[in-house]
């Protein structure tokens, strides 16, 4: 029933966000151009379908498939480490992606010759995979705990965003612009292309973590406990870490650094159905989803005409979520 209402909430929200923008178009006009995919009579008259079809629908699609990629990351993530606090950028994702899209931006530096978008986004993935499993390295040297991985990937997280740093004092103002543009999380490129290749890794992700789900649920119960029912707690740990951090390096390869949509909605949906990780992943992803529409309708028409960049819209709102998590923290959240 749950995610029946957040299924219902996400096609108004995503109707809605269809609908506004500098072209006015209403919502029945959005309804009737989505009616056309199948009975294309019902096409709206003075051109509203190329409106909803080639400006807004991407949009739309592209904030729910990076959303749901953000918060079942988050959700999987906060699940396998036990740590309420622990967000999808927990193996210095972020700071990977940010570097890969600096060099690309700055010293035209990467894979692919092509010297546009694909540059960045092929440069944002691959350097932050790159962090993703020196995180994970180091954090074998020694022992691969929950409390080692954290700080391994926060250790690799402060030296890609020095680097960043530097390549931001060193470039040139246009290039500089494009990234910090970029580094503060936006849709405004959006294409059917992207939705279709983020779609596709968000999916084989849910798949892969709703069959693990009963072993994230045993690990919540605490190492010891899950080991002698049998579960391979490394071999669960770097398999779901694993999947989190790719989708979340490729949803925010195209999309730039969208902060809290996977620290937020995973306490949202445990609120909602639980702990129980058969409910808690379908539930987190699609209230990302919804999160994100909002967010990015809201960053698109708040102050109009000028589009305030999603990433400085969810921080807004996650800033003070995050102060209330560290000021509400109980042992007993995991129970």
């Amino acid at each position: 029933m749950i995610l029946l209402v957040i299924l219902i909430c996400i096609l108004l929200a995503g109707c809605l966000a269809a609908s506004l923008g500098i072209a006015s178009v209403g919502m029945v006009e959005v309804g009737q151009s989505l009616l056309s995919l199948i009975w294309p009579q019902s096409a709206p008259p003075g051109g509203a379908d190329i409106v909803v079809f080639d400006l807004r629908l991407p949009r739309v699609l592209l904030a729910l498939v990076v959303g749901f990629s953000l918060a079942l990351s988050g959700a999987a993530a906060q699940g396998v480490l036990m740590n309420p606090l622990v967000s999808p950028f927990v193996l210095g994702v972020a700071p990977g992606a940010a570097l890969g899209a600096a060099l690309a931006l700055v010293l035209g530096v990467g894979l692919g010759d092509d010297g546009g978008r694909f540059l960045v986004v092929a440069n944002a993935f691959f350097m932050a995979t790159l962090a993703m499993f020196l995180s994970y390295g180091i954090s074998m040297v020694k022992r691969s705990s929950k409390e080692t991985i954290i700080l391994a990937g926060v250790a690799v997280g402060y030296i890609f965003s020095a680097l960043v740093s530097i390549l931001e004092y060193i470039s040139r103002e246009d290039t500089l612009q494009a990234l910090v543009f970029w580094l503060m999380g936006s849709l405004w490129e959006a294409s059917y292309q992207s939705v279709v290749i983020i779609g596709i890794i968000a999916f084989i992700a849910f798949l892969v973590l709703m069959r693990l789900s009963w072993d994230l649920n045993v690990l919540s119960a605490g190492q010891e406990v899950a080991q002698s029912l049998g579960v391979r707690v490394k071999g669960v740990r770097l398999t779901a870490l694993l999947i989190s951090a790719l989708t979340t390096a490729a949803a925010v390869s195209f999309c730039g650094i969208i902060g809290f949509v996977g620290l937020m909605a995973p306490h949202m949906a445990r609120v909602l159905v639980g702990t129980d990780h058969r409910w808690l992943l379908p539930t987190a992803g699609l209230l990302g989803a919804l999160m994100l529409v909002v967010a990015d309708t809201l960053a698109r028409t708040l102050v109009w005409p000028v589009e305030i960049p999603v990433g400085i819209m969810t921080s807004l709102v996650g800033g003070p979520f995050f102060i209330y998590l560290l000021w509400k923290r109980k042992r007993d959240w995991w129970s």
